[in-house]
């Protein structure tokens, strides 16, 4: 494949992701209810293509249980621990230039000052970002995107949706990963400099490692859950409202459960909801992984 294909496969992916749903959005919507009851929950939940999002979610889980989830064994079990947790930590620095620019872009002066300062203390002292040495020194990490960011400035979540691959979403986050995508500072840098197939190495890597530290979590949540879909629509909400909020406490009569800060840290299940309920967000303890030899 020619260079400047490949090196611009990856933000094409995650576009065309979001434009597969939205295009879909007469076609698969759901009926909206006539009774009073009905139609207020109908309208809490807020998924109006529900069908559809069900049936996306159904090919990404066949597709997880073909082919991710056992790559993510695979990694998980090659590494050693250290070794991956090297790699995880290293993926995040990668990622405070993003988090950085939305910093910027909400007006968070002191959050921003902490992620420079971290950015530049583990690509230094933390030898090009493998050792997370900011948190030791009083430098916590957070995540921001542009998702986060139009939340910040006022824009609604929109319609839930479920996105091809890429997994739970909204409206608006859609819309903020394909702002993510071409705003990087890092993904800019790598295209510059015609690195075939870097940012497409590092989408992949960064969606192995992220799996593998999740797969007891992914199991348990499966096996608790009465409805898996409801789940992980009620924490992927609850969780995003938390972080548009920088884990401040929600409006009246919202629900926040802190820890679901991305799928990337998600490590401990959420406990079972009853069916046609909206269950609690899972919190984030340290992964439970299994023992290695």
């Amino acid at each position: 494949m020619p260079s400047p294909r490949l090196k611009t496969l990856s933000r094409t992916l995650r576009i065309v992701s979001f434009a597969a749903v939205a295009g879909m959005l007469l076609a698969g919507c759901a009926t909206v209810p006539t009774d009073p009851v009905a139609r207020a929950e109908y309208e809490r939940l807020n998924d109006p293509l529900e069908p559809t999002n069900r049936a996306i979610f159904s090919f990404n889980e066949v597709l997880d249980k073909a082919l991710i989830r056992p790559l993510a064994e695979v990694y998980h079990f090659i590494l050693p621990n250290f070794v991956e947790e090297r790699i995880t930590v290293f993926l995040r620095n990668v990622g405070e230039p993003l988090t950085l620019v939305n910093d910027v872009l909400q007006g968070e002066v002191d959050r921003a000052g902490v992620t420079f300062g971290r950015f530049v203390t583990n690509t230094t002292i933390g030898i090009g970002g493998i050792f997370d040495v900011a948190t030791d020194l009083d430098m916590p990490r957070h995540n921001e995107d542009f998702g986060q960011t139009f939340g910040a400035w006022g824009i609604g979540e929109g319609p839930y949706l479920v996105l091809p691959i890429l997994g739970s979403s909204t409206l608006r986050d859609g819309v903020g990963t394909v702002a993510d995508t071409f705003a990087d500072p890092v993904s800019i840098g790598i295209n510059q400099a015609n690195v075939s197939g870097l940012s497409m190495g590092r989408i992949a890597i960064t969606a192995l490692d992220a799996r593998a530290r999740n797969l007891d979590m992914v199991d348990q949540l499966r096996r608790e859950s009465l409805d898996y879909y409801a789940t992980l629509r009620s924490a992927y909400r609850q969780n995003r409202r938390s972080e548009v909020l920088n884990g401040a406490a929600p409006d009246e009569g919202e629900n926040s459960a802190p820890g679901f800060e991305e799928y990337e840290d998600l490590d401990s299940p959420a406990a079972p909801a009853p069916e046609n309920s909206e269950p609690a967000a899972p919190t984030s303890p340290a992964r439970a992984s299994p023992t290695k030899p």
